[in-house]
């Protein structure tokens, strides 16, 4: 069997590389883009050198796209451009995680005989902000990018792709928030940071587990033992409920390992109100039941890198007012920064994440005492939404009982119309109506059970739900946790990934 992977250099893409050990693989063929780390990684795991095949490219060069997948029996697309990278370059994400998949997706549908499987990684980021009344999801919940935010866009239009393509047997994982070795260094030399908001619910997987995950998949495959019902599904890679966090408790936790606190190293004012992402997960047993994934709690997770990092253990001998000098404070002037964006005047963001500048200025003069905190205590008690996200139809209906009604009621909740007979196949195309009028095809899987309505951000980098939400009920019922209903705003990003938010006169 011959198993074909991009992305191996990332985090996930390392913990699998290692994982896959003592998968019963003849081939492991690899797209990397950067030769000289990964000869690192080879060298740490030098059992696999004789199963690896290096192709060198990118995720836009369909030659070695076409000689990656080539005789493979399963492709895994972990190939992704992530913040805050997608930030600092978004051109270079729209390049991989849109054009990119969209090569990958084509080229294995050209391929007629023995076309391999793809398993394509998404990312708990279509989702949006979730905090509020809905911090539980479940694949199906509306997907609502949060704005500005290119990742986001450009996984949703990869994702997209995936589900509406003709491949025979796909399957998409969505990641959710993952833990990985080099986290806190990773995260003091860019403002992202500062993105996180305190009370976003945040479902913590492990780089280690989600290795797990995929090796799991791979020796499923070989073997001939994964179920016929994992393909043509979507699905959330969860970490389950020991593993759910409100933001501010996961700065705690690793700023804990340096003798600190979010207090003790942050002001309220530090970080964004709104406008990241993080869902608890309703449906996060259904992947690990089948694959047994989860085995690391966020607590092993933390212990494991003060293990590996004992340089942490001078975080705690060190003055807090130095560690808040020399490694927080400083970020404050990067360009990701929430405080460089109100110096710089970039009105765009500081809508999109505060509500505006006018918010944020109130929020310096806020103290600790002051500011509402969610208490990790109420997660434990907490185990569905305070209002339910609506759907438009009933999405605990099983899918063989899925009938016409339901696809046209779930189009009129969104405030289009399905203009498509619906035979009761839920992979058939068909073709809907938005509430701009604009016609799109695509399959009720997608539709109904996987969340994606098509709008404006499929095409272009505008989010506009303010607008759409006004005739959107799906929208609307969670849109609205975060956001007031007259705001009216439209965000979008120009040719040259400039930001802009524009108040509109919406009827």
């Amino acid at each position: 069997m011959t198993v074909a992977i991009t992305g191996i250099t990332g985090n996930m893409g390392q913990a699998t590389f290692t994982a896959l050990a003592d998968a019963q693989v003849d081939e492991i063929r690899l797209l990397i883009r950067s030769p000289k780390r990964f000869k690192k990684m080879l060298k740490a795991n030098k059992a696999f050198k004789s199963r690896v095949t290096v192709i060198e490219g990118s995720m836009t060069d369909r030659d070695a796209i076409k000689r990656l997948i080539s005789g493979a029996d399963l492709v895994i697309n972990m190939a992704a451009v992530i913040p805050p990278r997608s930030d600092q370059n978004p051109q270079a994400a729209v390049n991989c995680n849109q054009i990119g998949t969209d090569i990958l997706v084509t080229e294995i549908e050209r391929i007629t005989e023995n076309q391999p499987a793809l398993v394509h990684i998404s990312t708990v980021a279509v989702y949006g902000n979730r905090s509020g009344a809905h911090p539980f999801g479940r694949v199906g919940d509306p997907l609502l990018a949060s704005p500005l935010d290119v990742y986001s866009a450009t996984k949703i239009r990869g994702e997209f792709r995936v589900l509406e393509s003709g491949i025979e047997k796909w399957a998409v994982l969505r990641q959710s928030a993952m833990l990985h070795q080099q986290m806190i260094k990773d995260n003091i030399h860019d403002g992202l940071l500062f993105h996180t908001t305190f009370d976003a619910p945040l479902e913590w997987v492990t780089a280690y587990d989600s290795g797990i995950l995929i090796r799991n998949i791979v020796k499923q495959f070989a073997n001939g033992s994964l179920p016929d019902k994992f393909w043509k599904r979507c699905y959330n890679i969860a970490g389950g409920k020991a593993n759910r966090r409100y933001g501010i408790q996961t700065f705690d936790e690793g700023f804990a390992i340096m003798g600190g606190s979010s207090k003790t190293f942050f002001k309220p004012v530090y970080n964004a109100t709104r406008n990241f992402h993080g869902v608890w997960y309703l449906d996060g047993d259904e992947l690990n039941d089948m694959f047994h994934y989860q085995t690391q709690t966020t607590e092993e997770y933390w212990q494991e890198v003060f293990r590996a990092h004992p340089y942490f253990k001078m975080g705690k001998l060190a003055p807090k007012c130095l560690i808040h000098l020399f490694l927080f404070r400083r970020l404050l002037n990067d360009k990701n920064a929430p405080s460089y964006w109100a110096k710089h005047n970039d009105e765009a963001r500081m809508v999109a994440y505060f509500g505006g500048k006018d918010k944020y200025e109130k929020l310096k003069s806020v103290t600790w005492a002051d500011y509402p905190l969610k208490d990790s205590a109420q997660i434990k008690n907490l185990s569905d939404n305070e209002s339910p996200v609506y759907y438009g139809y009933d999405i605990t209906k099983p899918d063989n009982e899925i009938q016409e009604s339901d696809v046209a009621a779930v189009a009129e909740a969104h405030g289009g119309k399905l203009l498509s007979a619906f035979d009761g196949d839920l992979y058939k195309k068909l073709d809907f109506m938005t509430q701009d009028g604009e016609k799109y095809t695509a399959r009720a899987y997608t539709v109904l059970r996987a969340g994606h309505w098509y709008n404006p951000l499929y095409e272009k980098f505008v989010w506009d739900f303010d607008r759409l939400s006004k005739k959107d009920k799906i929208f609307a019922s969670v849109w609205y946790d975060t956001h007031e209903k007259d705001e009216d705003y439209v965000y979008s990003l120009d040719s040259d990934f400039v930001a802009h938010a524009s108040k509109c006169d919406i009827k």
